[in-house]
Parts: structure tokens; sequence; C-alpha cells
């Protein structure tokens, strides 16, 4: 065996490995005397004299050897950090607290600095696990010149025990160094909150530090946080013993914090420790006993607590306003809060309207001078009141109407006093124009140029001037707010009644077309509107033209949406003095003219008024117009009325024709109630015959219907999937294709059926006239045409006067039971 190779004697020492301890422990003492540098023969050997000890009493002299044992392998293998950590160990194992302590120290020597990280963790250990602080504490500093970054374990540690001044302290320091990232997350007002709450509850423990200063330069740091900030600052001085400086605190938070939160947090904290200093006094007062100056104090004390909860509202209101000092509701607000006192009342304004800046104001802030000239005008003060006004008008308002406003209130105070001639001249002052004229919107120009366009001041002066001034002052008033163009339909009418109601017809009729050539569509109907109808109204007949020329003019442009107003109105003007041929005409274009949803109800009224003026036989043409016109839904409405008025004429077969052409827009499964109708009329006035054209007709009409892929598809798949035996069984690779070859050919059948059935439809109704209703049509033809020219002699006139007008007698005749065939019950 070569003594000097590690190798042999590793072998060598396994080979003996189950002998005796001694003989093992000769072996390595051997091969280490040969290789005293070999790191692998030590550690083996102390690893192995470890574990002979294992489980032993700590005071035995073996465990003295096996220290020994280290010493000498550390002459040699002072620089390998793993056998220092072994050794160290063992030390700790053995509860020598100096030795330990020592070898830590020579390791920390020994070792370079690069190994140093796996020594410190170990001793950091050991050290915690001691009663003893200050050795600790100054392991602790030793450790953070190497690792700063780990001074949060430090201060952990010394907030453990008890150390809490120079915890502060390290604390603070943690805090002011920008460059710090804290291992466990926390941010820097996360750490700067834990510094409050540990300088604000340990008072008499943290002397190195000046709280105050501390605490405040958090106020200006975390804005953000001033609440807490606040009652950390109180706190201190609470449990300092100084409750005076707490309340100034208190006192200086909540007319310096700038959010509701904070002020909650503060107010909040404030009322509880009046509270308990209520509580304090009362605890003293019964274990002590009453005293003179004892009640005063409690007294006191409970003035100020009842006083502090009766300034809350205001002290809220004062935080919103350093918030935004241009929020006009909560200066009024501030106003309701104060009510009962004057004096304050009269502060809070003078400081509003001092304060608030127009351009950045939230609300109106017209509104505070206007409440302001009330104040002083309920308490009969208008002197005072006018002046706040004056001054009003001279803002330089955002927007035109706030200046206006104040104009307008300011008159309604001369109103409300009486002083109407005040009022007058203060509104002619207020559209006075300026030397500089501007436009109403141009916001470069301040409102006081830009007034005289006020519409709202306009309008006030123009009823004042109607109820206190002249005909001439007021229409010299509504003329000039023609001519600034600021007029308003309103305007207008309100304009042509004024002169209506002082019997200047034309005059009014002249504003109305003023007003007409001002406006456009749809602002001007309600101008025409009023105008055609006045005149009417005015002349009736004896200006038919210049009516029909108006009428024109109107609808000339006129949207669908207004259309069926005015052509009512026309319509009415040529019944009542006009030729009713022209109202017909009015009618007619009336149903082209007006929306589609207004369609319907035009051809009922255009058919009404003809029915009343030339008889129903007239009518007919109306009605196949219409059903031509109007969309499916009314057009059966249309053709069920034609209908029934031809069968009351006693005309079968027109009645019948008019069924068959409108069962073609009747779908038999929507349209039940016609289908329901025809067949009462059929069994009423047909035979068998006409039955059932009835029911191949509508056979047919449902077969068109359900050509439409939706129907179409249901019932195919619905007859497919009933049979059986069909090529999707026996082949379903083909299911699809068959399938639908077979819907194809489904649909081009029903198709063909339906086009057979299908009746010829013409552009118009043709009507085939029976002959049994000849001889009644003779008779309505007899009617009196209103248009008719009468140039009989006067006698005759005469003669017609006395007589009523003849009135048409329909005759109604009972249907031979034969007709009905085998329909009818006996």
């Amino acid at each position: 065996m070569n003594p000097y190779s590690v190798k042999c004697w590793m072998r060598y020492i396994e080979f003996k490995q189950n002998g005796a301890k001694s003989t093992l422990n000769m072996i390595y003492e051997r091969a280490l005397k040969e290789l005293p540098g070999s790191y692998k023969l030590w550690y083996n050997y102390l690893r192995e004299r470890r574990k002979q000890v294992k489980g032993k009493c700590i005071t035995e002299p073996s465990y003295e050897e096996i220290n020994n044992c280290h010493e000498r392998a550390l002459v040699f293998m002072h620089k390998m950090p793993r056998i220092w950590l072994d050794y160290c160990q063992f030390l700790v194992s053995q509860c020598k607290i100096t030795r330990s302590r020592q070898t830590f120290d020579r390791a920390l020597r020994a070792l370079p600095v690069t190994q140093h990280p796996r020594i410190w963790p170990l001793y950091l250990r050991f050290v915690r696990n001691l009663p003893l602080p200050e050795t600790a504490i100054r392991v602790y500093r030793r450790y953070l010149k190497l690792s700063p970054e780990n001074t949060e374990e430090y201060i952990d540690y010394l907030r453990s025990v008890g150390r809490l001044d120079e915890a502060a302290v390290r604390l603070a320091a943690v805090v002011n160094d920008e460059s710090f990232v804290s291992k466990e997350g926390k941010s820097n007002y996360q750490l700067w909150h834990e510094l409050c709450d540990l300088i604000s509850q340990n008072p008499d423990k943290v002397t190195s530090l000046n709280v105050g200063a501390i605490i405040r330069g958090g106020l200006t740091r975390f804005t953000d946080q001033l609440g807490k900030l606040w009652c950390s600052l109180a706190d201190y001085y609470i449990r300092s013993g100084h409750f005076e400086k707490a309340r100034d605190v208190y006192e200086e938070a909540i007319l310096t914090v700038v959010t509701v939160r904070d002020f909650t947090q503060v107010f909040d904290s404030y009322a509880q420790f009046e509270e308990s200093m209520i509580a304090a006094k009362m605890e003293t007062t019964a274990e002590m006993g009453k005293d003179e100056d004892g009640d005063i104090d409690m007294e006191l004390r409970l003035a100020r607590f009842e006083q502090l909860i009766a300034r809350r509202p205001l002290l809220l209101n004062s935080v919103l306003l350093r918030q935004n000092p241009h929020n006009v509701h909560e200066w009024h607000k501030r106003v309701k809060l104060y009510e009962g006192n004057p004096r304050q009342i009269i502060n809070t304004y003078t400081e509003a309207v001092q304060t608030v800046d127009p351009m950045k104001a939230t609300g109106k802030p017209h509104s505070l001078w206007v409440s302001f000239a009330k104040f002083y005008e309920e308490n009969e003060q208008l002197d005072d009141a006018r002046t706040i006004f004056e001054k009003a008008t001279k803002v330089n308002y955002k927007q035109v109407d706030d200046l206006s406003a104040v104009w307008c209130e300011y008159g309604e105070m001369e109103l409300r006093h009486e002083n109407y001639e005040q009022a007058l001249r203060i509104l002619r002052k207020a559209t006075a124009i300026p030397s500089k004229k501007a436009e109403y919107f141009d916001a470069s120009e301040p409102v006081q140029n830009r007034v005289y366009k006020s519409l709202k001041v306009w309008s006030m002066l123009a009823d004042l001037e109607e109820s206190l001034g002249t005909f001439k002052s007021t229409k010299a008033v509504y003329d000039r707010i023609i001519d600034l163009r600021i007029a308003t339909p309103q305007i207008i009418i309100n304009y042509a009644m004024f002169l209506e109601e002082h019997n200047y017809f034309e005059e009014s009729f002249k504003a109305y077309e003023r007003g007409i050539a001002l406006f456009r569509w749809p602002n001007v109907y309600d101008i025409w509107n009023t105008y055609l109808t006045k005149f009417i109204d005015r002349y009736g007949g004896k200006k038919l033209e210049r009516a029909r020329d108006l009428f024109e003019q109107a609808l000339d442009g006129c949207p669908a949406k207004f259309a069926k107003t005015i052509y009512l109105l026309y319509a009415k003007l040529e019944e009542g003095y006009g030729l009713a041929r022209h109202a017909m005409a009015v009618y007619e274009r009336a149903t082209q003219a007006v929306e589609a949803e207004e369609r319907h109800q035009m051809f009922n009224i255009y058919i009404k008024r003809a029915a009343e003026i030339y008889g129903v036989t007239y009518t007919r043409a109306i009605y196949q117009k219409a059903i031509e016109v109007l969309p499916d839904e009314h057009a059966r409405d249309m053709c069920l009325r034609f209908a029934d008025m031809e069968s009351k004429l006693g005309e079968i077969d027109r009645a019948r024709a008019i069924y068959s052409y409108c069962s073609q827009i009747c779908d038999p499964r929507v349209t039940a109630n016609f289908w329901q109708t025809w067949k009462e009329f059929e069994i009423r006035h047909g035979n068998e015959d006409t039955i059932r054209e009835m029911l191949r007709i509508k056979r047919s009409v449902q077969a068109t219907y359900n050509t439409q892929v939706n129907f179409m598809s249901a019932q195919m798949m619905k007859a497919t999937t009933s049979s059986t035996g069909t090529m999707s069984d026996l082949a379903p690779g083909q299911m699809e294709i068959d399938d639908m070859k077979m819907l194809e050919q489904k649909a081009q059948q029903l198709a063909a059926e339906a086009e057979q059935d299908k009746p010829k439809l013409k552009e118009k109704i043709l009507f085939v006239r029976s002959d049994t209703s000849r001889s009644e049509l003779a008779e309505l033809s007899k009617q009196a045409n209103p248009d008719e020219i009468d140039i009989d002699d006067e006698d005759e006139d005469e003669d017609d006067e006395n007589q009523g007008p003849e009135e048409v007698q329909l005759e109604q005749k009972s249907v031979p039971t034969a007709v009905f065939g085998g329909l009818k019950d006996d």
C-alpha cells in the first residue's frame, strides 16, 4: 500500500469499517500523520468521531477529545468552511456559549469574505436563541455592515426584545434611504406607517427621535394618507400625557384636511378622544368624590364634546370647499348651516362671491349674487339689495344666461315691491345696445357686450311692456326682437296675438308672415297652423283666393309629418266656403302627402266626407285607390268595408269580386277573420257553386303561401320521417342527396298546382253589374250634385226650398230558400 495515496487509505478504512472504534481511529491518525493536508481524510475522520459520541452526555471527556481533533484539523483546514460549520454546530450542541461565539468569530476571521454568507445564518440563529440581547445586538451590527439589505430582520428582532428606541432609529434610517429595497416587498409608505405606529404607540421608550418633526414630514410627503398620520401624531401626544397638545393637533387636522375620508378618520378619532376624557373624568370623580372644581371641569368637557358634534356639518362643508372653492352648491349649503345667524350669513355670502371664479365655477355662480340680494330683500334692505344686483351685473360670467338671469331677478325684485317704472327702466338698460356689438356666442367678448341679444331679457321686457307700457312701445319691442333675429315661434305668435287683441288684424297677419320668413320647417309649423286658423276665423270665405294661396304656400315644402293638419284645415275651408270638388281634390292630395302610417286614417276621412257630400257610390274609386296604395294589413280592412258597402247596395257580384281580389293577400293561417266573413257572405247571398269556388280559392291561396321555404321544409321533413322504406334506410350515405331531391320535386308540384288554381289578377278591380240591382242604382243616381249650377226659374227655387232633400230608400228583399240548396237546415 502506498502510504501517500489518499485513495489507498480510504479503501483500507472501508475494509476496516466494521472493526473496533479504537482501531478505526488509530488508522485515521496514521493516515493523517502521513497526509495531514488531506481534506477528505479530515472530513471523514471528524464525521466518524462525531458519530461515536452521538447520544452521549455532553459532559463526557470524549466530547473534549473530539473538540481537540477539530482544533488540530483547523491547523491545516482553516480555509475550509465546511470544517468550521461542523465544528460550530458541534459546539452549539454542547451548549458552550462563549466558546461557540469565539469559534464563530475565528471562522469569520479565517475565511475569505466571499464565504461569510455561509457562516452568518448559523451565527445569527445561535445568538437569537440566546437570552443575551446585548450579544445578539452587537453581532447584528457587525452583520449589517456586510449585508445592510437585511435591516428589516434586525428591526424585527429589536422589537421582539423590547429595544424599541434603536428599532425606531434603524427604521427611520431605512425610510429616509431612497435606495433601500425591502426583501419583504413593503413599500416606502408601509415602512413609514410602521415607523409612525412604533413611535406614536411607545412615546416613553422612543427617546432618540423627534416624533413631531418626523410625522409632520410625512404629512408633506404622503398627502394621500393625511388622516392616519394626523391620528398618529395626536395618539403620540395622548400616550405622552399631553392632552391639550393632542387637542390642538386634532383641531389643526380638521381645519387642514381636504378629503372626506381623512376628515372622517380625524373627526372620529377626535370624538373618541373626547369621550374617553369624559369617561376617565367620571371614573376619577366616582373614586375621589365630587368637588366644585371637578364639576366645573366635567361641565367644560361635556360642553366641548357637544360643540364638537354640533360643528361636524360645518367642518365637513369646509373640507369640501377646500377641495373645490368654486363649488356653488356647497356655498349655498354653508349659508343654510348658518341659518339664524345673519352676520355669519353675510360674511359667508361675501366670502363666496369673492372666492368663486365664474370661469371655474361648478354650478351657477349668479345664484350666489341673487341669493345674497334676496337675503337683504327679505330683511327689507332694498337699497343694499340693489347695490348687490348692480355689482352682480358687472361680473364677467362665463355664459350670457347667467347675466340674463341676474337682470331678470333684478327686475322681478322691483316688481315684487310694485316699483313698475324702475323695473321697466332696469330691463331697458339691460337690452340697450352696447358701444361695441358682439355676437351672442362669441366667447372672446365679455357677456356685458352680448346680453343685448338675450331672448330671456327681451321676453320679460315684452311682457312688462304689454302689461305696463303703451301699444307703441310694446310693438317697438317685438319689432326689435324680430330685427335682432332672436325671436322664437312662440314670440311671433305672442306678437300676432297682441296685435289681434288691439284689433290690428292685418298687422298681426304681417307678423305671422315675418315669422314664416324667419323659420324653416318644422319650426314654422306652429306659426302656419295659428296663422291659417286665425285667417279663416277672421275672413271666412270673403278672401277665398288669398286663403288658398296661403294654404298652397304652407304646403310647399311641408314635411309629411305635419301635412295632415294643414290638409284637413284646407279641406274644411273648401267645404265651408269653396267648392266640394276642390275639397275632394284636397283630400286626394292629402292621401299622397301624409306619412305612410297616417295614410289609412286619411283615406277613412276622405271616404266619409265623399259619402256625405256625393253619396256612397262616389266612394268606389276612392276604395279602389286605397286598396292599391295601402299596405296589405290596411288594404284588407278597406276590401272588407268596400265589399260590405256593395252588398248593402245589392251589388252581390261586385262584392264577390272584391272578396276574390282580397283573398290573394290573405293567408288563411293568419287572416281567418277574412275567410269567415267571406263564408258568411256566400251563405247569405250565394249558392253551392259559389261556396265551392270560395273553398277552391282558399286552397289555392294556402298552397301559394306554403311554397315558402320554411313551411315547405317543415312539411317535407315530416313526410320523409313518417314514411318507411325510403332510400335513406337502404343507403345511408345518400340520405342527404335523396331528401333534397324529394323536397325539390314536392315544391315544384305544389307551385304548379298553385299556379293553376291562382285566379288571374288585373291592375284594377273590374266589376260586373247584376241586372237585379240596376233599378236600385237608378234611384241612387238621382241624388243631388252639390256642384251643379241651378239655372231654373225663381218659382221653381221657391218650391224646392219648401221641400226637404230626397233620401235614398234601399229596398231589402229576402233571398229565396232554393238558392242555398243543402247548406241551410230546414
